[in-house]
């Protein structure tokens, strides 16, 4: 099944022009028919016109032809039969007339391909026509003041092309929008499902496991974590955000909540451009993995996310068995730089700061801030 053309109501537009145009050229016909060196020849080469005039029209129409083969084959046709002026009429005769079968009827090649190809394309069709017309007449008219046309091909060109490529545009952002719109409404009915089904099973297998205790009671503390774990993953979002977008913060940091780490944000979103909070959360999340490799097996960590207004912070903070005096300096020294790059790297690369308090048996914590631009 063919996919609709964003362009189509542009083509349909191209078509009644061409229909005028086709109008146009029979009148220029029959009103200097009699003045043609081969007036015979003159009407069968109008009859090939009205025929590819019908053939494009159709093709266009009904979609078959919205091709580049079948573009570059009008303009083949119009060159063809602009350069025709040459054999049907005198050189006196082109020279004080336009090219035959009219510069009004040639622009028609001009429309098609910027409507196809978009608008530098369609701009150099219509400097193909014009230089066609140039060569009929034998010399290059730069008084733009008294012949204008190649102004008008040009303006044609870049015109309808850039219609055409907005209204593609357009439609794909529109296409866009519904597919994210559809993806939500069917992450909201899985979250319906689960939350009605697994979610509670869980919650109720982990609530009376507590209860029960003795050995059921790890398989109620293995259910609590499959709960939170389902929670986390129907309200998180794993929809690309367009360039430019604003993301909230607090749900990408929400996803690192688990029984070890405990995440606290504000009410209201937090929205911070789609690249700078990936970057903030990206060196969160490098800070919590070191809690969970070098804090120690018993450590526990706390997320606190908060608005400042024109800056937003995040604080990481662990009970673990803290980093001795000096050991990022050596980690550094031997060629370990997760620290430096993954987390105060970043934070300088966005403009913001990154604070590390810590000390023997006393923990640390993260103070990453990044400023709203």
């Amino acid at each position: 099944m063919r996919e609709p053309d964003p362009a189509a109501p542009l083509w349909r537009a191209a078509q009644v022009f061409r229909l005028l145009s086709c109008i146009y050229a029979l009148y220029f016909q029959i009103a200097i028919n009699h003045e043609l060196d081969h007036p015979v020849i003159g009407w069968l080469l109008f009859a090939v016109l009205i025929v590819w005039s019908v053939a494009c029209g159709v093709g266009y129409l009904q979609g078959f032809g919205r091709r580049t083969a079948w573009v570059l084959a009008e303009i083949v046709v119009v060159v063809a039969l602009v350069l025709s002026t040459m054999f049907v009429a005198s050189d006196q005769w082109a020279l004080d007339n336009q090219s035959w079968p009219t510069t009004l009827w040639a622009t028609n090649a001009t429309i098609s391909a910027a409507i196809l190809l978009g608008p530098i394309p369609g701009m150099l069709t219509g400097v193909v026509v014009m230089i066609t017309s140039t060569v009929v007449k034998g010399f290059f008219n730069y008084d733009l003041g008294r012949n204008a046309t190649i102004v008008i091909e040009l303006a044609v060109g870049l015109a309808i092309g850039m219609a055409a490529q907005t209204a593609r545009r357009a439609h794909a952002e529109l296409e866009r929008a519904t597919r994210l719109a559809a993806s939500l409404e069917e992450r909201d009915r899985l979250s319906r499902q689960v939350h009605d089904g697994a979610i509670q099973v869980l919650a109720l297998v982990s609530r009376r496991g507590r209860e029960i205790g003795g050995a059921t009671a790890e398989l109620a503390e293995l259910a609590g974590e499959q709960e939170r774990a389902l929670r986390r993953l129907v309200s998180a979002s794993d929809i690309e955000p367009p360039t430019g977008a604003m993301v909230d913060v607090g749900a990408l940091l929400l996803r690192r909540a688990s029984d070890r780490v405990s995440v606290s944000v504000p009410a209201d979103s937090v929205l911070l451009d789609a690249g700078v909070a990936d970057e903030l959360h990206a060196a969160a999340a490098n800070a919590l993995d070191n809690v969970a490799s070098h804090a120690g097996s018993g450590a526990r960590a706390y997320v606190l996310l908060e608005d400042l207004g024109d800056s937003v912070t995040v604080s990481i903070r662990d009970d673990g068995v803290g980093i001795a005096e000096g050991r990022l300096e050596e980690a550094v020294a031997e060629g370990r730089v997760g620290v430096a790059k993954s987390i105060v790297g970043r934070m300088n690369w966005l403009g913001g700061s990154a604070k590390l308090t810590t000390g023997p048996g006393c923990g640390t914590e993260w103070e990453l801030t990044v400023p709203r631009r």
